[in-house]
Parts: structure tokens; sequence; C-alpha cells
């Protein structure tokens, strides 16, 4: 029985064009997002700014898949996620998060989370700060997502209010107990931490060997 998700292998050069082509759309895309909640030109000119978007619009869907692919370096068998909303690399809503990982097993992250994803004023949305933690939780939880596991429960306790701007994000495993993984994990800016989390994450019946 597979272990494994399917997925298309792709070979290094190809890992890195994708990463510096559709990543830099996505990172346009942002930039675009954010100068759309911002704006506070005439009417005129936002007019002209909905046609120029909307025709760009049009060329992009010129040529489409049917389908998203998660897609695996050859030689180190590492994730490239066109869709995921926390770091798809082709989802400008997912914060611009390159994650880390350390030789103990801890994973880390250090962005910034602007306007886009504001909650109450001046201050992350919640769900975002979740969104997040449980990517994290479960990067860390699945060797950098190259095993399959599947969040069960995910707890949050929101210390403070997490401030738009700088963020770190910190995971690590605290143990395993047969099919299910224990991850904690933080969220917080310069003056410490806001969110900590704690998560169980089950590998599925398909991915032990037996069913």
């Amino acid at each position: 029985m597979s272990t494994d998700f399917p997925f298309d292998v792709i070979t290094a050069e190809e890992y890195e064009r994708q990463q510096r082509v559709h990543g830099g759309l996505t990172d346009a895309i942002r930039e675009l997002i954010d100068a759309g909640i911002r704006t506070d030109v005439d009417d005129a000119t936002a007019l002209e700014a909905k046609a120029a978007v909307e025709a760009v619009t049009a060329r992009l869907r010129s040529a489409q898949r049917t389908t998203t692919s998660t897609l695996r370096h050859a030689g180190t068998g590492l994730p490239l996620a066109w869709a995921n909303p926390a770091v798809g690399l082709r989802n400008a809503i997912a914060p611009p998060m390159v994650i880390h990982h350390e030789d103990g097993g801890r994973c880390w992250a250090e962005f910034d989370l602007g306007l886009p994803y504001e909650g109450p004023p001046g201050l992350v949305h919640g769900g975002i700060c979740a969104l997040v933690l449980d990517h994290l939780l479960g990067e860390v939880a699945s060797d950098g997502l190259t095993k399959p596991l599947f969040t069960c429960t995910i707890t949050l306790r929101y210390l403070r209010g997490t401030p738009l701007g700088p963020v770190r994000a910190e995971a690590f495993v605290e143990r395993s107990e047969g099919v299910k993984t224990f991850a904690r994990g933080f969220l917080g800016d310069a003056d410490g931490w806001t969110v900590e989390a704690s998560g169980v994450f089950i590998r599925p019946a398909w991915a032990r060997g037996t069913e």
C-alpha cells in the first residue's frame, strides 16, 4: 500500500524556475492586494486600474490547468504546493512565509503580516494566526510535509493581540505515540509570543501499511 500522496516529481532546475517565475508573480499580486486596500485614487483612476487588472486576468486565463498540483523536488523530495492558503507558491492570499528547518527538528519562519491580514484595527485576524500555526505544526510533525499526517486537533491560546507587521513563528515535536504526533508552536512579535498552539497529527489508515 502506498504511503505517499500522489505528486509530480520535477527536476531541481524546474523547481527553481517555478519558484523564481511564479513566486515572483505571486509577490506582485500580493502587492496589488495591499495597494487595492490602501489606494485613495480618484474614480477615473480606479476604473482605469480595474480595466487593466481585468485585462491581465484575461491574459493569465488564456492558458489554464484544470487541476492544481503539489510538486516534489526529484533530489530532496521537498514539496512545492501551488494552492495551499498557508504556503502556496501561486496563492497570493498565503502569507509570504518561508519555513526553515533545523537539524534538531524545530522549524521557524520570520515574515510580515500586513494590512491584508488585519482583523481588529492594527492587529492580525485571529484566524490568520490559527492558519499559520496549524500549518507550521503540521510542517514540523510531517518532517517538512514529506510524510502524510493530518490535523486531528489543534488548540490555540491567544495571549494578546498580534500587531500587524513583522512576526516570527516556531514549532517543534513534543512526542510521538504510535500513529499520533504531538506538536507545539508559537507566534509572536519583537515583544514576545502572542499566540501559542498545540496539536495532534494522525497518520491516516491508508498510510499505515494496514487498513
